[in-house]
């Protein structure tokens, strides 16, 4: 059967594409929300990283009084406890591994690619890259919750049990608390995930100084 991919934008390296980044964009905004920010993660000339920032679909969001808009889930409600629409989740997580396999079929391992995302884009990254059957090569988790609130996912898969996970969050972020992104990290290191927090003084948002740190992390999972 068929899969439909979700539109995107890619963004090649010069030299031939080795390894990948699909970053996943927070609610409301699109994959060019994050594509500028290739440039200034200032990798090395030759690095071979593909970047993939695609479209969430777009629907009605119930919390911004029905409006359609790209979303990669409902969000029913400000109680993190009730907030995603976990069958909303689950479709989407569909759609991304559909664009990982994308990449594997093109030639690159899972082991050499990383998911990312921002916000809601970054609670699906999580709630996908712990399911995931094949090992990636990193998690990268900003400003963002699990969609499970107060327990990891079902199912979670043994394939990514040792992947290096960096969370990220802004100590004054009035979208989502913190303390949602702690009780994620909470969770991950009681299942003794290989995971990395790290907060920043800003708020729903991304700082120079993390898209530099970010930057190093990056290149110690796809180019060392």
């Amino acid at each position: 059967m068929p899969t439909t991919l979700l539109e995107r934008i890619t963004i090649e390296p010069k030299s031939p594409a080795t390894s990948c980044v699909i970053w996943l964009h927070g609610l409301g905004d699109s994959g060019a929300g994050f594509a500028p920010i290739v440039p200034v993660l200032a990798l090395p000339e030759n690095h071979g990283i593909r970047f993939v920032f695609p479209h969430a679909p777009e629907q009605a969001v119930t919390i911004n009084q029905g409006y359609v808009m790209r979303s990669w889930y409902d969000i029913k409600s400000m109680d993190l406890h009730n907030r995603a629409d976990i069958e909303g989740v689950l479709t989407s997580e569909k759609l991304v591994k559909d664009l990982i396999q994308e990449q594997i079929d093109s030639g690159i391992p899972a082991k050499k690619i990383v998911l990312a995302g921002f916000s809601q884009g970054g609670v699906l990254s999580l709630f996908t890259a712990l399911r995931f059957e094949h090992s990636l090569a990193g998690i990268l988790a900003l400003s963002c919750y699990l969609p499970t609130a107060d327990k990891l996912p079902e199912q979670c898969h043994s394939a990514n049990a040792d992947t290096p996970i960096l969370q990220n969050h802004g100590e004054q972020d009035g979208v989502v608390p913190i303390s949602a992104g702690k009780i994620a990290n909470h969770l991950l290191n009681a299942a003794k995930y290989n995971v990395t927090w790290q907060s920043y003084p800003m708020e729903h948002s991304v700082l120079p100084e993390q898209l530099a740190d970010i930057s190093s992390w990056l290149q110690a999972r796809l180019l060392a």
